[in-house]
């Protein structure tokens, strides 16, 4: 019998040996050497390290700065730049970054002090028995006893991480992804003619499917968006719209285990130097409400392909989610509250509507129709792709037309135009 070696290049094999056998086989052992350097995956991502971050010094580096001052007489994008750089300048000095950890070299989320202790007396243990030095009921003894241990803190973990979850879905759902075998990577995909796109090529792939389900019509609002005042009356130098105390009150309530935007500010900083970043914010945001103007970076996103159905292959059964500037969001919470409110007040808003309003949801739908006493039938429908489809000079022209005021109407509008994407 002959053995053969197949190897992909030369010079990978050499000092083949041939001599002995194996146990009572008639085989012979082959004995080789490869030539190849071993090849360790560096994971280049790096990641903010809070465990070492010195908030302290953060907020008195930030409290040197004469806001009022600085932004005074600034357009909104200029206030934005200098806000940014100023925060990512003592952030840069304050908490440092570490690389992030592959699922090889890091350790379970369970594994606790005393879990490690354990498991080194078990390896101690065992060295020493097969030396001869401990009988073998010990390391037994030890084995069991670092079962015991293991059991012990997956269970007191999973019932930390269940109770907890409603605020801390981002733990529960990485423990529970970090239980499967293996992460296949990004799924190859086809193009409209059916042939497989390269790694390069996926991301153009995914972004013409979904601009494509974009309906695109022409905002009639663009020419009648004035920059300035707010139905005659806002002012530049009139009372603040947005109060200080409102901001910080947004800041305290940011979930610091979301993720960063484009901007690099991380809600976890935000959160705690509250006090300390509720004037900035509330200056620019006031600054952009009443000119319409949006900085650009809060039209940035990093987009993350989510495969929801079907084929994985196919471009249209994923859905893009945007991890978008998180102190732009706050201010789109002012602008979602305003709106609210202002078709509340008018009565836009019919109280039969139960999705997209705060405390009602479809249970609350099902539990209306109950407590009517009436037998009835009802039929629920979900549209494909209803908000990657929904033409920006819809909901405007909606808004315009239940007398919303025209500063809030130029924000939203260009807050929708212009956005841009980077795929991860």
């Amino acid at each position: 019998m002959f053995s053969l070696l197949f190897t992909n290049r030369d010079g990978l094999v050499g000092d083949v040996v041939v001599g002995g056998r194996l146990g009572q086989s008639d085989h012979e052992i082959i004995q080789l050497s490869i030539f190849g350097e071993t090849r360790r995956y560096i994971n280049k991502t790096f990641t903010l390290d809070f465990r070492r971050a010195d908030f302290g010094l953060f907020k008195r580096l930030i409290q040197r700065v004469p806001w009022e001052e600085a932004l005074k007489n600034k357009e909104v994008q200029e206030s934005w730049v200098f806000f940014k750089t100023e925060f990512l300048r003592a952030q840069e000095q304050t908490v440092p970054v570490c690389r992030k950890t592959s699922r090889q070299g890091k350790r379970p989320a369970w594994m606790s002090k005393e879990v490690l202790d354990e498991l080194r007396n078990k390896k101690r243990t065992y060295h020493f028995w097969k030396e001869g030095q401990v009988p073998r009921e010990v390391f037994k003894g030890a084995a069991r006893e670092c079962r015991k241990k293991i059991r012990e803190a997956k269970a007191q973990f999973e019932l930390k991480m269940a109770t907890s979850v409603k605020d801390n879905k981002k733990c529960f759902y990485k423990y529970i992804n970090g239980k499967r075998k293996g992460k296949a990577n990004f799924w190859s995909l086809l193009d409209k003619e059916g042939n497989l796109v390269t790694a390069d090529e996926k991301a153009e792939v995914l972004n013409a499917f979904f601009v494509s389900v974009f309906s695109g019509k022409t905002t009639c609002l663009q020419d009648n968006c004035p920059p300035g005042l707010v139905d005659g009356v806002r002012e530049q130098n009139g009372p603040s719209i947005i109060q200080e105390e409102a901001v910080r009150e947004q800041l305290r309530c940011l979930d610091t285990h979301k993720s960063m935007g484009p901007d690099g500010i991380h809600p976890r900083v935000m959160r705690e130097l509250a006090d300390e970043l509720a004037k900035p914010p509330s200056i620019i945001y006031n600054q952009s409400w009443l000119t319409g103007e949006v900085p650009e970076d809060w039209k940035l996103a990093n987009v993350i392909p989510i495969h929801k159905k079907g084929g994985k292959e196919d471009p249209s059964n994923y859905r893009p989610v945007s991890l978008t500037s998180v102190p732009g969001k706050i201010m789109e919470q002012f602008i979602l509250s305003v709106i609210t409110q202002h078709l509340q007040d008018g009565q836009g808003i019919r109280p039969s509507q139960h999705r997209f309003r705060r405390g009602r949801s479809c249970l609350t739908n099902l539990i209306s129709l109950v407590d009517a006493g009436r037998a009835m039938d009802v039929f629920y429908l979900d549209f494909s792709k209803a908000f990657d489809t929904v033409s920006h000079s819809t909901p405007l022209e909606k808004l315009a037309a239940r007398g919303l005021d025209r500063s809030t109407l130029c924000w939203v509008r260009n807050w929708l135009d212009g956005w841009a994407r980077e795929w991860w």
